[in-house]
């Protein structure tokens, strides 16, 4: 039988692929940055002459609702209502005035949830869908 020496095996039995490791990275880093991107770009309406007049900005009115933490629960505009018949009745009649307006709720973060189910069931018997509840992170 055939028997390999220990004193003359060599101490790397398998092949050396750091090199071809290296090209490979090589290669990779080069296809990474010679690849294309899609840019994504917003298009902008620039006036063509110098004499041409902007448009005014469109100002939507708001109807602001604060839910408030403590009594009384509800403000219209920042200004508090003791009970909420007062509150739906003021609330009814600005937003006649204002049918276009946006009802912005404002609650804050500790208030109870049933003046805030209160009010949204008032949106609701009104059939308003124009409104926006700002929350925070």
């Amino acid at each position: 039988m055939i028997g390999l020496d220990d004193a003359e095996s060599s101490p790397i039995l398998g092949l050396d692929l750091t090199a071809l490791i290296d090209i490979i990275f090589i290669i990779l880093v080069f296809l990474l940055l010679t690849a294309n991107t899609q840019l994504l770009s917003l298009s902008v309406d620039v006036p063509t002459e110098s004499t041409s007049q902007l448009a005014p900005i469109s100002q939507v009115e708001n109807i602001t609702v604060n839910v408030l933490a403590s009594k009384p629960h509800w403000a219209l505009d920042g200004v508090p209502f003791d009970n909420f018949a007062e509150f739906e009745s003021a609330f009814i009649k600005q937003y006649q005035s204002q049918s276009e307006a946006k009802v912005i709720i404002a609650a804050d973060k500790t208030a109870p949830v049933q003046p805030l189910m209160t009010l949204l069931a008032l949106l609701q018997r009104q059939a308003i869908t124009n409104t926006q509840i700002l929350m925070e992170h």
